[in-house]
C-alpha cells in the first residue's frame, strides 16, 4: 500500500492529525461582469461565459440555477465561470444589470 496521498502522523496529545487541505481562491475581479459567446471546442454551439462575479461557489450555483430557469436553456458552473447554452447575451444582461451588477459584453 503505497499511497503517497495518507501517511499516519499522531500525537500523544490529540491523536491522529489531519493535514489541512490548501484553500483555492480565486483572483478578485475588477467588478465588471463580462458575457463571452464561444463556440470554439463545442461542435458550433455556441454557449455564453459569464466571468468576474464576485462569491462563493453556493452564491455562484444559485445564481447560475437562476439564469438558467429565466433563460429556459441549461448550462453549468466550472470553475467559477457559469456557462449558459445559447446565445442569450442580451437577456443575460439585462438580468445581471437588474441585480445591479456592471456589466460588458465581451468578444465577438
Amino acid at each position: 500500500m503505497n499511497d503517497n496521498n495518507s501517511r499516519l502522523v499522531w500525537s500523544s496529545e490529540t491523536g491522529r492529525i489531519k493535514e489541512s487541505k490548501p484553500v483555492v481562491e480565486r483572483p478578485k475581479g475588477d467588478g465588471i461582469v463580462r458575457i463571452q459567446r464561444q463556440t470554439s471546442g463545442r461542435k458550433g454551439k455556441g454557449v455564453c461565459l459569464i466571468t468576474g462575479v464576485d462569491g462563493d461557489d453556493a452564491e455562484l450555483a444559485r445564481l447560475a440555477a437562476e439564469l438558467k430557469k429565466k433563460c429556459g436553456c441549461g448550462g453549468s458552473l466550472k470553475d467559477g465561470v457559469i456557462e449558459i447554452q445559447g446565445d442569450k447575451r442580451e437577456l443575460i444582461k439585462t438580468l445581471l444589470e437588474a441585480k445591479g451588477m456592471k456589466v460588458k459584453l465581451a468578444g465577438g
